[in-house]
Protein backbone atom coordinates (compact mmCIF):
# COMPACT_ATOMS: atom_id res chain seq x y z
CA UNK A 1 0.00 0.00 0.00
CA UNK A 2 2.52 2.47 1.15
CA UNK A 3 4.86 1.90 -1.86
CA UNK A 4 2.38 2.86 -4.95
CA UNK A 5 0.91 5.75 -2.64
CA UNK A 6 4.07 7.54 -2.19
CA UNK A 7 4.82 7.53 -5.41
CA UNK A 8 5.49 11.16 -6.82
CA UNK A 9 2.80 11.34 -8.93
CA UNK A 10 0.12 9.81 -7.03
CA UNK A 11 0.97 12.49 -3.98
CA UNK A 12 0.83 15.19 -6.18
CA UNK A 13 -2.18 14.25 -7.42
CA UNK A 14 -3.71 13.63 -3.61
CA UNK A 15 -2.65 17.36 -3.08
CA UNK A 16 -3.86 18.72 -5.96
CA UNK A 17 -7.08 17.12 -5.33
CA UNK A 18 -7.66 17.80 -2.21
CA UNK A 19 -10.02 20.67 -2.76
CA UNK A 20 -12.45 18.38 -5.48
CA UNK A 21 -15.35 16.23 -3.98
CA UNK A 22 -14.52 12.97 -3.71
CA UNK A 23 -18.33 12.28 -5.05
CA UNK A 24 -17.04 13.50 -8.31
CA UNK A 25 -13.38 12.73 -8.79
CA UNK A 26 -14.79 8.73 -7.76
CA UNK A 27 -16.67 9.15 -11.29
CA UNK A 28 -13.52 9.92 -13.16
CA UNK A 29 -11.13 6.41 -14.37
CA UNK A 30 -7.99 5.64 -12.85
CA UNK A 31 -5.63 7.70 -14.06
CA UNK A 32 -3.14 5.21 -12.44
CA UNK A 33 -3.68 1.82 -13.52
CA UNK A 34 -1.04 0.45 -11.52
CA UNK A 35 -2.26 1.75 -7.83
CA UNK A 36 -5.83 1.39 -5.91
CA UNK A 37 -8.56 3.89 -7.09
CA UNK A 38 -10.46 3.47 -3.89
CA UNK A 39 -7.26 3.84 -1.85
CA UNK A 40 -6.29 7.10 -3.55
CA UNK A 41 -9.53 8.39 -2.97
CA UNK A 42 -9.65 8.03 0.61
CA UNK A 43 -6.10 9.65 0.81
CA UNK A 44 -8.45 12.73 -0.40
CA UNK A 45 -10.79 12.30 1.58
CA UNK A 46 -8.82 11.80 4.64
CA UNK A 47 -6.48 14.93 3.91
CA UNK A 48 -9.85 17.17 3.20
CA UNK A 49 -10.84 16.17 6.94
CA UNK A 50 -7.22 16.89 8.24
CA UNK A 51 -6.66 20.08 6.55
CA UNK A 52 -8.36 21.84 9.87
CA UNK A 53 -7.89 19.73 12.43
CA UNK A 54 -4.30 17.91 11.88
CA UNK A 55 -2.63 21.11 10.05
CA UNK A 56 1.21 19.84 10.52
CA UNK A 57 -0.47 16.23 8.89
CA UNK A 58 -1.85 18.56 6.68
CA UNK A 59 1.30 20.53 5.76
CA UNK A 60 3.59 18.07 5.59
CA UNK A 61 5.20 15.97 1.96
CA UNK A 62 4.20 12.39 1.98
CA UNK A 63 1.93 11.58 5.30
CA UNK A 64 -0.30 8.39 4.55
CA UNK A 65 -3.40 8.09 6.18
CA UNK A 66 -5.53 5.34 7.30
CA UNK A 67 -9.52 5.54 6.92
CA UNK A 68 -11.78 9.03 6.83
CA UNK A 69 -13.83 7.41 9.80
CA UNK A 70 -10.02 7.08 12.11
CA UNK A 71 -9.19 10.39 10.55
CA UNK A 72 -12.51 11.60 12.39
CA UNK A 73 -11.99 9.60 15.52
CA UNK A 74 -8.85 10.72 16.25
CA UNK A 75 -7.48 13.23 18.51
CA UNK A 76 -7.46 16.96 16.75
CA UNK A 77 -3.99 18.42 17.61
CA UNK A 78 -5.31 21.17 19.97
CA UNK A 79 -6.63 18.18 21.90
CA UNK A 80 -3.40 16.02 21.64
CA UNK A 81 -1.02 19.13 22.61
CA UNK A 82 -3.12 20.00 25.55
CA UNK A 83 -2.65 16.07 26.82
CA UNK A 84 0.86 16.74 26.12
CA UNK A 85 0.69 18.95 28.82
CA UNK A 86 -0.47 16.32 31.48
CA UNK A 87 2.83 13.89 30.78
CA UNK A 88 6.34 14.51 31.58
CA UNK A 89 9.09 11.58 32.21
CA UNK A 90 11.27 8.77 30.42
CA UNK A 91 8.87 6.79 29.02
CA UNK A 92 5.47 6.61 28.22
CA UNK A 93 3.44 3.63 26.54
CA UNK A 94 0.23 4.09 24.48
CA UNK A 95 -1.50 0.80 24.52
CA UNK A 96 -4.13 2.69 21.66
CA UNK A 97 -1.35 4.04 19.32
CA UNK A 98 -3.55 4.46 15.99
CA UNK A 99 -2.97 7.18 13.74
CA UNK A 100 -0.46 8.63 16.56
CA UNK A 101 -2.06 12.20 16.90
CA UNK A 102 -1.36 11.78 20.58
CA UNK A 103 2.15 10.22 20.67
CA UNK A 104 3.41 12.72 18.35
CA UNK A 105 2.82 15.61 20.99
CA UNK A 106 3.55 13.14 24.11
CA UNK A 107 7.16 12.77 22.19
CA UNK A 108 7.18 16.53 22.79
CA UNK A 109 7.56 15.77 26.73
CA UNK A 110 8.33 12.43 27.12
CA UNK A 111 11.66 10.93 26.12
CA UNK A 112 10.70 7.82 24.78
CA UNK A 113 7.66 6.80 23.77
CA UNK A 114 6.03 3.20 22.92
CA UNK A 115 3.17 3.39 20.00
CA UNK A 116 1.11 -0.30 20.51
CA UNK A 117 -1.20 -1.08 17.89
CA UNK A 118 -2.61 -4.01 17.27
CA UNK A 119 -3.76 -3.57 13.48
CA UNK A 120 -0.84 -4.00 11.78
CA UNK A 121 -0.98 -1.93 8.58
CA UNK A 122 -2.19 1.07 10.94
CA UNK A 123 1.03 0.37 13.00
CA UNK A 124 2.92 1.16 9.31
CA UNK A 125 1.08 4.09 8.45
CA UNK A 126 2.17 5.42 12.13
CA UNK A 127 5.83 4.81 11.98
CA UNK A 128 6.19 6.30 8.57
CA UNK A 129 4.40 9.13 9.47
CA UNK A 130 6.67 9.67 12.50
CA UNK A 131 9.43 9.59 10.37
CA UNK A 132 8.42 12.34 8.14
CA UNK A 133 7.13 14.44 10.57
CA UNK A 134 11.05 13.27 12.66
CA UNK A 135 9.49 12.14 15.89
CA UNK A 136 12.75 9.60 16.34
CA UNK A 137 11.55 8.83 19.77
CA UNK A 138 8.87 7.01 19.03
CA UNK A 139 8.64 3.50 18.91
CA UNK A 140 5.66 1.21 17.22
CA UNK A 141 4.52 -1.77 18.44
CA UNK A 142 2.18 -3.47 16.36
CA UNK A 143 0.69 -6.24 18.24
CA UNK A 144 -1.53 -6.98 21.56
CA UNK A 145 -1.02 -3.72 24.06
CA UNK A 146 -1.27 -6.13 27.37
CA UNK A 147 1.06 -8.61 25.63
CA UNK A 148 3.69 -5.78 24.86
CA UNK A 149 3.06 -4.15 28.48
CA UNK A 150 3.42 -7.62 30.30
CA UNK A 151 6.60 -9.18 28.18
CA UNK A 152 8.53 -5.99 28.05
CA UNK A 153 8.44 -5.86 32.22
CA UNK A 154 8.86 -2.20 33.00
CA UNK A 155 8.19 0.27 34.60
CA UNK A 156 6.97 3.29 32.85
CA UNK A 157 6.63 6.94 33.82
CA UNK A 158 3.26 6.77 32.07
CA UNK A 159 0.35 4.59 30.64
CA UNK A 160 -2.35 6.19 28.48
CA UNK A 161 -5.48 4.32 26.43
CA UNK A 162 -8.24 5.30 24.47
CA UNK A 163 -10.66 2.54 25.03
CA UNK A 164 -12.81 1.87 22.14
CA UNK A 165 -16.30 1.39 22.28
CA UNK A 166 -17.49 -2.30 21.48
CA UNK A 167 -19.17 -2.63 18.39
CA UNK A 168 -22.14 -4.77 19.99
CA UNK A 169 -23.03 -2.47 22.83
CA UNK A 170 -24.15 0.47 19.98
CA UNK A 171 -27.54 2.47 21.68
CA UNK A 172 -26.73 1.07 25.47
CA UNK A 173 -25.31 3.39 28.00
CA UNK A 174 -21.48 4.27 27.41
CA UNK A 175 -19.75 2.39 30.01
CA UNK A 176 -15.59 1.58 30.89
CA UNK A 177 -16.18 -1.94 31.04
CA UNK A 178 -17.89 -2.12 27.56
CA UNK A 179 -15.08 -0.72 25.80
CA UNK A 180 -11.47 -2.20 24.52
CA UNK A 181 -9.24 -2.53 26.34
CA UNK A 182 -11.58 -3.37 29.33
CA UNK A 183 -9.70 -0.70 31.64
CA UNK A 184 -11.62 -1.08 34.91
CA UNK A 185 -11.01 -4.79 35.00
CA UNK A 186 -7.35 -4.31 33.91
CA UNK A 187 -6.42 -1.42 36.31
CA UNK A 188 -4.38 -3.79 38.22
CA UNK A 189 -2.52 -5.08 35.70
CA UNK A 190 -1.67 -1.64 34.44
CA UNK A 191 -0.55 -0.51 38.16
CA UNK A 192 2.24 -3.36 38.56
CA UNK A 193 4.09 -1.07 35.57
CA UNK A 194 3.34 2.34 36.26
CA UNK A 195 2.34 5.11 38.85
CA UNK A 196 0.62 6.88 36.42
CA UNK A 197 -2.05 6.28 33.98
CA UNK A 198 -4.18 8.45 31.53
CA UNK A 199 -7.27 7.43 30.24
CA UNK A 200 -9.18 9.45 27.35
CA UNK A 201 -12.84 8.19 27.11
CA UNK A 202 -15.59 10.21 24.55
CA UNK A 203 -17.44 12.73 26.35
CA UNK A 204 -20.77 10.42 26.28
CA UNK A 205 -19.12 9.23 29.45
CA UNK A 206 -20.96 10.52 32.55
CA UNK A 207 -18.77 11.45 34.65
CA UNK A 208 -20.18 10.07 37.94
CA UNK A 209 -20.32 6.35 35.79
CA UNK A 210 -16.65 6.55 35.31
CA UNK A 211 -15.58 7.29 38.79
CA UNK A 212 -17.57 4.31 39.50
CA UNK A 213 -15.55 1.90 37.94
CA UNK A 214 -12.36 3.31 38.18
CA UNK A 215 -10.22 3.61 41.21
CA UNK A 216 -7.46 6.37 42.04
CA UNK A 217 -9.00 9.01 39.94
CA UNK A 218 -7.13 12.40 40.69
CA UNK A 219 -8.47 14.75 37.70
CA UNK A 220 -10.82 14.80 35.18
CA UNK A 221 -10.37 16.99 32.48
CA UNK A 222 -13.02 17.67 30.36
CA UNK A 223 -11.53 19.04 27.32
CA UNK A 224 -13.85 21.33 24.13
CA UNK A 225 -12.64 22.34 21.36
CA UNK A 226 -14.05 25.49 20.00
CA UNK A 227 -16.66 24.87 22.42
CA UNK A 228 -17.54 21.79 21.82
CA UNK A 229 -16.15 19.05 24.20
CA UNK A 230 -14.31 16.45 22.41
CA UNK A 231 -13.19 14.22 25.04
CA UNK A 232 -12.56 13.28 29.22
CA UNK A 233 -9.43 12.76 30.26
CA UNK A 234 -8.97 10.57 33.61
CA UNK A 235 -5.80 11.18 35.70
CA UNK A 236 -5.15 8.22 37.73
CA UNK A 237 -2.18 8.31 40.34
CA UNK A 238 -1.53 4.80 42.14
CA UNK A 239 -2.87 4.58 45.45
CA UNK A 240 -4.35 8.12 45.36
CA UNK A 241 -7.52 8.66 47.76
CA UNK A 242 -7.62 12.62 47.96
CA UNK A 243 -10.96 14.30 46.07
CA UNK A 244 -10.17 14.05 42.30
CA UNK A 245 -10.05 17.96 40.65
CA UNK A 246 -12.50 18.63 37.95
CA UNK A 247 -11.18 20.94 35.40
CA UNK A 248 -13.01 22.15 32.59
CA UNK A 249 -10.95 23.85 29.61
CA UNK A 250 -11.99 25.08 26.38
CA UNK A 251 -9.70 25.10 23.61
CA UNK A 252 -10.72 28.15 21.17
CA UNK A 253 -9.31 29.92 18.45
CA UNK A 254 -9.21 33.21 20.22
CA UNK A 255 -7.37 31.38 23.56
CA UNK A 256 -7.86 28.99 26.46
CA UNK A 257 -10.20 29.49 29.20
CA UNK A 258 -10.04 26.97 32.42
CA UNK A 259 -12.16 26.36 35.18
CA UNK A 260 -11.26 24.08 37.94
CA UNK A 261 -13.10 22.72 40.86
CA UNK A 262 -12.99 19.72 42.85
CA UNK A 263 -15.58 16.95 41.58
CA UNK A 264 -17.40 17.34 45.25
CA UNK A 265 -17.36 21.04 45.52
CA UNK A 266 -20.14 21.71 48.54
CA UNK A 267 -20.42 25.13 48.15
CA UNK A 268 -23.66 26.76 47.58
CA UNK A 269 -24.60 29.46 44.89
CA UNK A 270 -25.87 32.94 45.61
CA UNK A 271 -29.67 33.68 43.93
CA UNK A 272 -30.51 36.75 42.34
CA UNK A 273 -32.62 38.17 39.97
CA UNK A 274 -31.11 39.76 36.31
CA UNK A 275 -28.90 42.26 36.63
CA UNK A 276 -26.97 44.25 34.20
CA UNK A 277 -25.36 41.46 33.04
CA UNK A 278 -25.94 37.99 32.04
CA UNK A 279 -23.41 34.54 31.98
CA UNK A 280 -23.77 31.31 30.13
CA UNK A 281 -20.98 28.71 30.58
CA UNK A 282 -19.05 27.00 28.02
CA UNK A 283 -20.14 23.43 26.77
CA UNK A 284 -17.26 21.99 29.48
CA UNK A 285 -18.21 23.61 32.21
CA UNK A 286 -22.09 22.31 31.11
CA UNK A 287 -20.32 18.83 30.96
CA UNK A 288 -18.77 19.16 34.31
CA UNK A 289 -22.30 20.08 36.51
CA UNK A 290 -20.42 22.37 39.00
CA UNK A 291 -22.85 24.88 38.57
CA UNK A 292 -22.66 25.85 41.98
CA UNK A 293 -18.90 26.11 42.07
CA UNK A 294 -19.06 28.88 38.99
CA UNK A 295 -21.52 30.98 41.25
CA UNK A 296 -18.84 31.22 44.04
CA UNK A 297 -15.66 30.94 41.68
CA UNK A 298 -17.27 34.08 39.79
CA UNK A 299 -19.23 35.80 42.91
CA UNK A 300 -21.76 36.06 40.26
CA UNK A 301 -26.01 35.09 40.99
CA UNK A 302 -27.45 32.15 40.03
CA UNK A 303 -30.41 32.80 38.05
CA UNK A 304 -32.28 29.71 39.75
CA UNK A 305 -31.24 26.38 40.48
CA UNK A 306 -31.78 24.58 37.05
CA UNK A 307 -31.22 27.56 34.71
CA UNK A 308 -27.27 27.43 34.91
CA UNK A 309 -26.74 31.37 33.91
CA UNK A 310 -25.41 33.49 35.56
CA UNK A 311 -26.06 37.68 36.28
CA UNK A 312 -23.92 40.46 38.07
CA UNK A 313 -24.11 44.52 37.97
CA UNK A 314 -19.85 44.47 37.25
CA UNK A 315 -18.44 41.87 34.03
CA UNK A 316 -16.23 39.77 34.28
CA UNK A 317 -13.90 37.68 32.54
CA UNK A 318 -15.86 34.76 31.97
CA UNK A 319 -15.30 31.30 30.29
CA UNK A 320 -18.44 31.37 28.32
CA UNK A 321 -20.50 33.84 26.78
CA UNK A 322 -21.31 37.56 28.33
CA UNK A 323 -23.89 39.59 27.61
CA UNK A 324 -25.88 43.08 28.23
CA UNK A 325 -29.27 42.40 29.50
CA UNK A 326 -31.26 45.27 28.14
CA UNK A 327 -34.85 44.53 28.84
CA UNK A 328 -36.36 41.39 31.53
CA UNK A 329 -39.81 40.28 29.94
CA UNK A 330 -42.58 38.58 31.89
CA UNK A 331 -43.17 35.04 29.26
CA UNK A 332 -47.16 36.79 28.84
CA UNK A 333 -49.29 36.78 25.23
CA UNK A 334 -48.90 40.79 25.33
CA UNK A 335 -45.28 41.21 26.15
CA UNK A 336 -44.28 38.52 23.70
CA UNK A 337 -46.60 39.93 21.31
CA UNK A 338 -45.47 43.49 21.31
CA UNK A 339 -41.40 42.90 21.71
CA UNK A 340 -40.72 38.95 20.04
CA UNK A 341 -43.34 37.87 17.70
CA UNK A 342 -41.84 38.37 14.12
CA UNK A 343 -38.67 39.25 14.73
CA UNK A 344 -34.96 38.21 14.10
CA UNK A 345 -33.17 37.05 17.36
CA UNK A 346 -31.08 34.18 18.26
CA UNK A 347 -33.13 32.35 21.12
CA UNK A 348 -31.83 30.12 24.18
CA UNK A 349 -33.98 27.88 26.07
CA UNK A 350 -32.80 27.08 29.54
CA UNK A 351 -35.04 25.46 32.45
CA UNK A 352 -38.44 26.39 30.12
CA UNK A 353 -40.99 24.39 29.00
CA UNK A 354 -40.65 25.02 25.42
CA UNK A 355 -37.52 24.02 23.23
CA UNK A 356 -36.39 26.17 20.43
CA UNK A 357 -37.64 24.72 17.72
CA UNK A 358 -41.19 24.89 19.33
CA UNK A 359 -40.44 28.86 20.48
CA UNK A 360 -39.52 29.98 17.13
CA UNK A 361 -42.06 28.27 15.98
CA UNK A 362 -44.91 29.32 18.19
CA UNK A 363 -43.68 32.63 17.94
CA UNK A 364 -42.66 33.38 14.20
CA UNK A 365 -38.93 34.23 15.07
CA UNK A 366 -36.75 34.69 12.45
CA UNK A 367 -33.37 32.84 13.59
CA UNK A 368 -30.29 35.64 13.83
CA UNK A 369 -29.52 39.22 14.17
CA UNK A 370 -27.58 40.76 16.93
CA UNK A 371 -30.57 40.00 19.66
CA UNK A 372 -30.41 37.33 22.02
CA UNK A 373 -33.27 36.18 23.40
CA UNK A 374 -33.01 33.87 26.75
CA UNK A 375 -36.45 31.76 27.85
CA UNK A 376 -36.02 30.77 31.12
CA UNK A 377 -37.06 30.96 34.74
CA UNK A 378 -35.99 33.20 37.64
CA UNK A 379 -35.28 31.87 41.41
CA UNK A 380 -39.55 33.02 41.58
CA UNK A 381 -40.18 30.18 39.31
CA UNK A 382 -41.21 32.96 37.20
CA UNK A 383 -41.09 32.34 33.47
CA UNK A 384 -39.37 35.30 31.77
CA UNK A 385 -37.41 36.25 28.24
CA UNK A 386 -33.71 37.95 29.18
CA UNK A 387 -33.00 40.13 25.69
CA UNK A 388 -29.72 40.67 25.71
CA UNK A 389 -26.83 42.00 22.99
CA UNK A 390 -22.88 40.72 23.07
CA UNK A 391 -21.28 42.21 25.98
Amino acid sequence: MLSNLLKPEIQAYIRENTTQPVTQLALQKNPFPDADWTEILNQIAARQRAKDKLPTWYAAQDIVYPSKISVEQTSSEAAALYKSGLVSGERLIDLTGGFGIDDYFFSKTVTIVSHCELNAELSVIAQHNFKVLGADNIQCIAGDSLDTLINADKQWDWLYADPARRSDTKGKVFMLKDCLPGVPDLLETYFKYTNNILIKTAPLLDITAGLGELHFVKAIHIVAVNNEVKELLWMLQKGYTGTPSLVAVNLAKEGIDTFETSYDNDTEAVYGLPQKYLYEPNSAIMKSGAFDAVSTVYSLQKLHKHSQLYTSDILINFPGRRFNINQVLPYQKAEIKQHIEGKKMNVTARNFPLQVTDILKKWKIKDGGDTYAFFTTNLKNEKVVLLCSKA
